[in-house]
């Protein structure tokens, strides 16, 4: 198997990430960081701290100049991070050494890529929330289409009450509702540059640091952190925390589509199943499969990330390594989580036969919590627990059904008891109220 699968030949279309994987290319990469070099001089030029033609020369070369990501490789070996690498080769590229000396005036490498890498991340933010969107859209309306529909809820993988397929759908789709509002706050928050300097001290970067930093923030589109974050990884773990909450959201769909479809059950249909290389008969929940694989891979990125968000002194090259090689496959376990969960959510069909056939042979065993609160008018609580328990095995011995033995002993019960649609509770509401929230985003 290849190393990633995300940008693998032959496996990237069964983990596709859309968009997302261009912004974790090389290319990618070199062109956030002179994007950020090319913003920095200009911004350096209009503060005076290097000259103003020399700043106008680098921003326009910044544009232009077109790196070969290989060409870094041998330095970057070396020196550990590609920056020393991508300055040499520009000014050698640019061929105006007058002004090319100004390049990465009194910056770091770690102010480039952590600044290069919040512009990349911006645009990744976009499509998770694009990706949300169509996605709630989508449940909103298969909700609200099954609000009333009737299935067995299940706790323990045991049959529990009946519920509605629409209450389920909405319980897939009330957690992304919460974590999209979360998003949108990330976004608001801001992503911050990073111009701090060697040391975090700024000390080459002139008189008013903070006035530059604001003016290089403004120039990018980020925000102004207010200091230096150098060994403070707290904006890409909050990051990472909330990309492994989606992704494991996302996921639990995928388990239970998975346990939907499977064979002797078949309360749910999906679109574009997978088949078998050898068996005709098979129809493979490939999408679902992949939702809880992802999950599972983030769950295990994240745990590395996070550790690695203890940085030792100004800058610790382990911990920033570490997340070099966790958070772009964390990113895109996210972003081919949502192309799969998009698709899904256009083609989940529910099989209202099905789950009526799984209600009706359950021998009325689902009616046996509604039955205890019905017998309660005549006894108490813990005698009306006792005796339908009692029901619940004999019926269960016999085979017959918690209705007529009900029926039998206690004649005059409610008909109510043993209705579907009474024994709902609040669940066809529930996804009433999450298809209303959803629209009123």
């Amino acid at each position: 198997m290849p190393a990633s699968p995300f940008d693998s030949a032959h496996l990237s279309k069964l983990f596709d990430t859309g968009e997302a994987a261009r912004l974790f290319s090389d290319s990618a990469e070199i062109r956030a960081m002179l994007l950020v070099e090319g913003a920095l001089a200009k911004v350096q030029g209009a503060a005076g701290l290097i000259p103003e033609l020399s700043a106008k020369a680098i921003h326009r070369a910044t544009l232009e100049i077109q790196l070969d990501p290989s060409g870094l490789a041998q330095a970057t070996g070396q020196n550990g991070v590609s920056v020393p690498a991508l300055v040499a080769a520009f000014r050698g590229l640019m061929q105006a050494p007058e002004h090319a000396q100004y390049l990465h005036w009194g910056a770091t490498s770690q102010d480039i890529l952590d600044t290069g890498l919040m512009l990349r991340l911006r645009q990744v933010l976009a499509l998770y929330d694009s990706g949300l969107e169509a996605t709630l859209k989508c449940l909103a309306t298969l909700a609200q289409g099954h609000a009333a529909t009737p299935m067995a809820a299940r706790t323990y993988g045991q049959h529990a009450t009946p519920t509605s397929f629409g209450a389920t759908v909405a319980a897939w789709g009330w957690p992304l509702l919460t974590l999209r509002q979360e998003l949108r706050q990330i976004r608001a928050d801001g992503l911050p540059v990073s111009l701090s300097g060697a040391s975090g001290t700024a000390s080459e970067l002139g008189p008013d640091v903070p006035a530059l930093r604001a003016a290089l923030a403004q120039a990018l589109g980020l925000s102004d952190p207010g200091r230096s974050w150098h060994s403070d990884r707290s904006v890409i773990l909050r990051l990472a925390a909330w990309i492994t909450r989606t992704t494991t959201a996302l996921g639990k769909m995928g388990e239970d589509l998975l346990l939907l479809t499977q064979s002797g059950l078949g309360e749910v249909r999906l679109g574009g199943v997978g088949g078998s290389s050898t068996m005709p008969q098979k129809q493979n929940p490939v999408a679902p499969s992949v939702l809880v694989a992802l999950s599972h891979h983030a769950i295990g990125l994240n745990a590395t990330l996070q550790g690695a968000g203890l940085h030792r002194q100004q800058r610790d090259g382990a911990a920033w390594f570490t997340e070099w090689l966790t958070l772009p496959s964390l990113c895109l376990c996210l972003a081919s989580a949502l192309t799969h969960t998009q698709r899904l959510s256009k083609t989940v069909t529910p099989d209202a036969g099905a789950m009526r056939a799984t209600l009706d042979n359950a021998q009325g065993l689902l009616a046996a919590e509604a039955l205890s609160f019905a017998l309660t008018a005549r006894m108490s609580r813990p005698e009306a627990q006792a005796a339908v328990k009692q029901l619940c095995e004999e019926v269960i011995a016999n085979r017959t059904h918690l209705r007529d033995a009900a029926e039998a002993r206690w004649p005059d019960l409610p008909v109510s008891v043993f209705e579907y649609a009474t024994q709902m509770g609040q669940a066809p509401q529930e996804a009433r109220d999450f298809a209303t929230a959803v629209h009123a985003l």
